[in-house]
C-alpha cells in the first residue's frame, strides 16, 4: 500500500522556496557555468561545502569533505525516525557548449592523459547539485515539520562510472548510518514541471570492453608480409553487430556498441596492434554474461582466421541495473502525485543508459528508487509530443544543445525531492 508523506508537512517546508528561489537559480547559474570533469570536481564540492556551512542549524550537521576524492557527504540527524539518503552527482562532460546562454560554460580542462578539452553541464548534474541543496536547505529550515535522519550525498565521477564505486571503498558504509532508503532524480528530456517513475529495471547494466587485436606490422605497400589489425578490427566491430541480431533471444534486451577503434601512426605504415572499445547494455545479469562470452570468443576467432595471436580481451567500468523498489517506488510516486498533481507524474520509459546511483544504497542492501524530471518548454514538448518530433526538436542529455528551462525544471527537482524526502521523514 502506497504511502503519501503528511500534505501540512510537506507544505510547511516548500512555503520556504519562494524566498530562497533566487539564491537557487544563482547556485545554478554558478554551477552550469563552472563544471568541472570526473575526479576534478573540486570547485563544485568547495562550493556545496560553502552552502551547506552557511544553512540553518549547520553547527548540528555532520559534514564530511574529499570521500572519494571530491565526494560530500551530509548528515542531519533530526530525532527519531527513518535514515533517508538522497544523492546529486556533480561531475561535467569534455562537450563544447552551444546552447547561446547567457551563463554558457567556457571552462576547459586537462584531461588524464594530458589533453586540453572544453567542458559543459551536459547532462544536467548541476541540476542535481542545486536542487538537492535546495531541499537540504529547506528540510534544515523547517525541523518541526520531519523526524529522523537525512543524508545527502553529492558524488563526483557519475560519468566515469566510478564515483560511487569511490566513496564506497573510502569507508562510506562504516561512516555513514544505514539508509531505510535512498533517493536519486536526473534531469531529462520531458515538459519542465513533470517526473518521470516506475518501478523494476529503468536503467540498463554497463559492462564496457577493450580488444586489443595483435597483428605484424610492415609496409603499407606490402600488406602480404603483415598481419594488418586495422582490417581485422573493421571486420570485428562489423561481427560484433550480430551478438544481438542473431546470438541473443528475440525478447531478450541488449545492445553492443563499438564507440573507439584506436590504431596507427602513419598513412603507409601497418600497424603492431588495433584497440577496439565499446559497452553492452542489457537488463539482465545472465544476457549481459552471455554478450561478453560471444564478444571474447568472437574476437578470438577473427585473430584465428587471420593467423594473429591471441587478442587481449578485457572487461572495465561495470554498472548494475538501475532496478527501483516496487514499494519505494509506490510510496514515491503518491508524494510526487500529492505535490505536483497526477497529470504531472508519467512512466518512466525503461532505457539503456546506465548509472551508478544503485552503487550507493547497495553498498548497505537498501531499497531504492530513481525518477526523473522534464527539462523543456511544456508548450512546446506537448506540440512536438502530439508531432511525434520530440527527438528532432529537442537534444538529449550529453549534447551540446542541452539546456534546462531554468524554471519550472528547478521548483520541481526541488518540490520532488522534498515530497518524496517527506514520504518517509515527515510528521
Amino acid at each position: 500500500m502506497s504511502t503519501a508523506p503528511p500534505t501540512s508537512a510537506v507544505a510547511e517546508v516548500l512555503s520556504g522556496l519562494p524566498g530562497i528561489r533566487p539564491w537557487l537559480e544563482e547556485t545554478y547559474r554558478w554551477l552550469h557555468a563552472h563544471p568541472e570533469l570526473s575526479t576534478q570536481e573540486h570547485g563544485t564540492a568547495a562550493r556545496v561545502l560553502e552552502e551547506v556551512r552557511a544553512m540553518p542549524g549547520a553547527q548540528d550537521l555532520e559534514i564530511l569533505a574529499g570521500v572519494g576524492g571530491t565526494g560530500v557527504a551530509v548528515v542531519a540527524h533530526h530525532g527519531e525516525g527513518p535514515t533517508v539518503l538522497v544523492r546529486a552527482d556533480m561531475d561535467g562532460l569534455p562537450v563544447r557548449e552551444d546552447t547561446g546562454l547567457s551563463y554558457a560554460s567556457t571552462a576547459t580542462a586537462t584531461t588524464g592523459e594530458g589533453g586540453t578539452v572544453p567542458v559543459m553541464h551536459a547532462c544536467g548534474h548541476d541540476t542535481h547539485v542545486a536542487t538537492l541543496l535546495a531541499a537540504l536547505r529547506l528540510l534544515l529550515a523547517a525541523p518541526d515539520s520531519w523526524a529522523g535522519t537525512l543524508v545527502a550525498i553529492f558524488q563526483p565521477a557519475e560519468e566515469q562510472f566510478n564515483g560511487a564505486e569511490a566513496m564506497v571503498a573510502d569507508g562510506l558504509v562504516e561512516r555513514l548510518p544505514r539508509p531505510d532508503v535512498a533517493l536519486g532524480q536526473h534531469v531529462l528530456p520531458g515538459p519542465a514541471g513533470s517526473v518521470q517513475v516506475a518501478p523494476g529495471p529503468i536503467m540498463a547494466s554497463c559492462d564496457d570492453f577493450r580488444i586489443t587485436l595483435r597483428g605484424r606490422g610492415g609496409h603499407g605497400s606490402a600488406p602480404h608480409t603483415a598481419i594488418d589489425p586495422v582490417v581485422m578490427a573493421a571486420s570485428l566491430v562489423v561481427r560484433l553487430q550480430t551478438i544481438v541480431s542473431r546470438q541473443v533471444a528475440p525478447r531478450a534486451t541488449a545492445v553492443v556498441t563499438v564507440g573507439r577503434v584506436v590504431a596507427g601512426t602513419k598513412t603507409n605504415i601497418i600497424p603492431e596492434t588495433a584497440v577496439v572499445e565499446g559497452t553492452v547494455r542489457t537488463y539482465d545479469d545472465e544476457v549481459a554474461r552471455r554478450c561478453l562470452e560471444i564478444l571474447a570468443r568472437t574476437a578470438r576467432a577473427e585473430a584465428h582466421a587471420w593467423g594473429a595471436p591471441e587478442p587481449l580481451v578485457e572487461t572495465f567500468d561495470h554498472l548494475p541495473v538501475t532496478d527501483n523498489d516496487p514499494a519505494t517506488t509506490d510510496r514515491v510516486r503518491a508524494a510526487l502525485a500529492d505535490e505536483l498533481g497526477t497529470d504531472q507524474v508519467r512512466d518512466f520509459e525503461p532505457e539503456m543508459g546506465s548509472e551508478d546511483f544503485s552503487e550507493l544504497p547497495n553498498a548497505w542492501g537498501a531499497p531504492y528508487c530513481y525518477w526523473g524530471f522534464g527539462a523543456f518548454d511544456a508548450a512546446r514538448w506537448a506540440s512536438s509530443e502530439a508531432a511525434g518530433t520530440q527527438a528532432e526538436d529537442f537534444p538529449d542529455n550529453h549534447a551540446p544543445q542541452f539546456a534546462p528551462v531554468l524554471q519550472p525544471t528547478l521548483d520541481t527537482g526541488v518540490r520532488a525531492m522534498v515530497a518524496a524526502t517527506m514520504a518517509w521523514l515527515g510528521r
